[in-house]
Order: C-alpha cells, then sequence, then structure tokens
C-alpha cells in the first residue's frame, strides 16, 4: 500500500510528521479520508478529531478549525489549535467549550439580527461539544 507525508502544525508546535497510509480529516463540508493518490483538495476544517493511521498504529488530534491541503503525495494541516487526544484533560476540554461559548457570546452580541455569523459560532460550539462525546469527556452545564 502507498504512503503519503502527513504533517500537522498549530501555530504553537509542529505535532506531527510521519509517513501515513490514510488521514480522516474532519473537514468542514464533511468528514473524509485522504490516501495516496487522492485528488487534489483544500478543504477547512471543523472542530473534531483528525486520525491518521501509519505504520506504527494510528494517532488522533483534536482540532478546532484550519485548513488542510491533500495531494495525491501528502496531507499538510495548518490548525488553529491541535492537541494529540491525550493531552486534552477534562480541564483543556472544558476550557475549549467555555473558548466556543465566548465565541458563540460575542457573535449573538456583534451580529444582532444576522443569522450567519452567530449560526456559525452555534455551530462551532455544537461540533466543541460533540468531541468530548467521541473522546469520552463531557462538556460542564
Amino acid at each position: 500500500m502507498a504512503n503519503l507525508q502527513f504533517d500537522l502544525v498549530s501555530p504553537e508546535r509542529r505535532l506531527a510528521s510521519v509517513e501515513a497510509t490514510e488521514v480522516q480529516i474532519p473537514g468542514a463540508d464533511g468528514d473524509m479520508t485522504a490516501m495516496a493518490d487522492h485528488a487534489p483538495t483544500i478543504t477547512t476544517l471543523r472542530p473534531g478529531i483528525l486520525t491518521v493511521v501509519h505504520g506504527g498504529g494510528s494517532d488522533a488530534y483534536v482540532v478546532s478549525g484550519g485548513f488542510a491541503e491533500i495531494t495525491a503525495t501528502g496531507v499538510s494541516v495548518l490548525a488553529e489549535q491541535a492537541l494529540p487526544r491525550d493531552e486534552v484533560t477534562q480541564e483543556v476540554y472544558d476550557q475549549m467549550v467555555e473558548d466556543a461559548k465566548t465565541v458563540y457570546g460575542r457573535a449573538q452580541e456583534t451580529f444582532k439580527n444576522e443569522p450567519g455569523p452567530v449560526d456559525d459560532a452555534a455551530k462551532l460550539l455544537s461540533d466543541m461539544v460533540a468531541i468530548g462525546g467521541h473522546i469520552g469527556l463531557t462538556a460542564k452545564n
């Protein structure tokens, strides 16, 4: 099976640079799996779990957004925020949800009678809460 180069970076650090067999991406328009010889694609990310499958197993990362560029030979992800799944404790997750709630509150105040930005912020909050269900953590009420 052919491999592809996978790179994941966030503003804080480079999180991964490995040869992978597949990369499962939480795309804004739907989840996708990139493999070698994938059609060139650029997609925005929604908050979710990005999974990289490689010869040594698989690694999962929690991403809050960003972009993924897919080519026939690789996947490069520039994440707004990304953490290895193992680093997302209940405390870290609670802060991520609180940050999303803050964004939602600001959108409601700033964009009165403009549903688009408020809906986007509500979707962000919903996606952040859903991440907890995927990784076994629960958002505070």
